[in-house]
């Protein structure tokens, strides 16, 4: 099931040139959830990074406690970033409010995905801007619509 953002805006800041593969940061603490993810988008012809929490999800993004703001070239470095909710150390939805608390990152999309259906789980997520929460397991039908999406955005 597909809970998605209202505002069904998209960012002209978040592009990357026409025949680029999206590149999806991909965040599970789940070693098989990571995995599938990562097949299900690279069967939808994307490029895919994955980290196993969201301090490493940080990190990658340029944000990590030992850097104060994230660098010029990640923005076009990642197009989407699909995380989990229920991760030690920092939820998914913790990463989220990070990366809108961020003035180079806050227009990437980010996707929440739990195996658990929990409604203010799922309102509270959107209202601090996920674009969509996803129930898992994801399936290639679901990540056909965030290609889409994110052909929407690019577009």
């Amino acid at each position: 099931m597909l809970y998605q953002s209202m505002d069904g805006g998209c960012s002209d800041d978040v592009t990357t040139e026409i025949g680029d593969e999206p590149h999806v940061l991909a965040v599970d603490d789940n070693l098989i959830d990571r995995k599938l993810v990562e097949k299900l988008l690279k069967n939808s012809s994307c490029k895919v990074t994955t980290a196993e929490n969201g301090l490493r999800a940080l990190e990658y993004l340029g944000l990590g406690s030992d850097q104060r703001n994230a660098m010029e070239g990640t923005v076009s470095k990642v197009n989407l970033i699909i995380t989990d909710y229920c991760m030690p150390g920092m939820t998914g939805y913790e990463l989220l409010k990070k990366i809108k608390e961020s003035s180079v990152l806050r227009e990437v999309p980010v996707v929440i995905m739990s195996s658990e259906n929990v409604p203010t789980r799922i309102s509270q997520c959107l209202q601090e801007g996920a674009q969509m929460f996803m129930l898992k397991p994801l399936k290639q039908s679901d990540v056909k619509q965030l290609k889409c999406y994110l052909m929407k955005c690019r577009g």
